[in-house]
């Protein structure tokens, strides 16, 4: 039986309240999940409209939304915002005072609350109005933890939570560190939608032809950087890194595949590598259906960035058999990285590390790195929408009756 079909309503039935900022891809398809395949009587709670009307995302640059359904398959109803500047990119962008009396007229055995930094959040953090299970992704990947107030700070809000959904080994430290009992700790691994990230020939045959549109050769290795073209996803050194090295791989290409403000910064930099510029590709931004595909156009993701509290990029390129680079201060590198096997690890912004990173990596013959890529797709596997259930479930199964 596949992850995708495991049936959990023999379990016990929960009505269960879920409040999120606003309709996120990565999370929609779980919520479909958990209604076809659990008793749960669910309902989200979304306090903003971003993702599914067009909104220009900050980072990227664009006026877009989300070409996926993010809001059929389940319960869900949105609660009117009162913020002057909404959004979820600032501590007043959400702000629903509604939202208490919807929960209490929903009259939820439980409240799973996705983070908190946000002044909706924290009311009901502080009001309670069912025992809170609590969802989020910090790391202590960073230069400094939280210290002195805020930890103290930090350690109160998490007080008031009954369980926690960790999404791997990185988040469960930096609970333990913020004073999380290990008892309040139910692994609920981050995940996508396997099904919409798999490999299909159809995709196989698109990201060929986009090669060739590229003038990219069906035998030469690909590099892919695919995102948010900004400061902290460090795009810059990675190209850097790969000039150091292109002269002497010369069938290797890299693909940065996404918008944002260091875009003009980095095809000035390619543009001025002189014959190495035809070694460099610029894709625009790519909507969800349409990314697939572009992770297939690579033989290796790379994410250097500087702060990345998980990156689930990974997990979709590594459903699709593609390993990956990525810096140690990528969330998930605990978890799916194995050095050598599904990927490989370099010192977040040490340009030497990655650029012998890049070597090694491109040393590997295509047939070479397929194989990783292999490994990776069957190491990624479990992060699914099966276990995560499983660990709500078991959250959820500890609350008192």
């Amino acid at each position: 039986m596949t992850p995708q079909t495991i049936d959990f309503k023999s379990a016990s039935s929960f009505r269960l309240a879920i409040v999120v900022s606003h309709p996120i891809q990565y999370y929609s398809p779980w919520f479909r999940y958990l209604t076809q395949y659990t008793s749960l009587e669910l309902r989200v709670f979304y306090l903003n409209r971003q993702g599914t009307v067009p909104i220009r995302d900050r980072e990227f640059g664009k006026v877009f939304s989300w070409d996926t359904d993010l809001l059929s398959g389940y319960s869900h109803e949105f609660v009117p915002n009162l913020a002057k500047a909404p959004g979820s990119h600032h501590f007043r962008g959400l702000r629903n005072p509604s939202l208490y009396e919807k929960l209490k007229h929903f009259a939820p055995d439980a409240v799973l609350l996705f983070g908190y930094n946000y002044w909706t959040h924290l009311d009901i953090i502080l009001r309670r109005p069912a025992p809170l299970l609590f969802r989020g992704d910090s790391t202590l990947l960073r230069d400094k933890p939280p210290q002195g107030l805020k930890r103290l700070a930090l350690r109160f809000i998490y007080s008031r939570f009954s369980s926690f959904l960790p999404v791997g080994k990185a988040n469960i430290a930096y609970f333990r560190y913020c004073g999380v009992p290990h008892r309040k700790l139910f692994l609920c691994p981050h995940c996508v939608d396997i099904e919409h990230f798999s490999p299909t020939s159809k995709r196989a045959l698109e990201a060929k032809a986009l090669r060739a549109s590229l003038n990219i050769s069906e035998e030469a290795t690909v590099l892919l950087f695919a995102g948010k073209l900004i400061a902290v996803k460090n795009p810059c050194l990675l190209l850097l890194a790969f000039l150091r090295i292109a002269s002497d791989h010369p069938n290797t290409h890299l693909i940065f595949s996404g918008d944002g403000e260091l875009l003009s910064q980095l095809q000035n930099m390619a543009a001025q590598a002189g014959e190495l510029a035809i070694h460099v590709h610029f894709l625009p931004f790519a909507n969800q259906s349409a990314m697939p595909t572009r992770y297939m156009l690579g033989d290796v993701l790379v994410l250097p960035s500087e702060s990345e509290t998980w990156g689930l990029a990974v997990n979709e390129a590594m459903h699709l058999g593609r390993p990956v680079i990525v810096s140690d201060r990528v969330g998930c590198h605990p978890d799916l990285v194995v050095q050598g096997k599904t990927g490989w690890t370099f010192h977040t912004g040490d340009e030497a590390h990655l650029t012998q990173t890049l070597r090694e990596v491109l040393n590997l013959s295509r047939a070479e790195l397929a194989q990783k890529g292999l490994a990776a797709q069957a190491h990624a596997a479990s992060f699914n929408y099966q276990n995560a259930t499983a660990g709500l479930l078991a959250a959820l199964g500890t609350l008192p009756s």
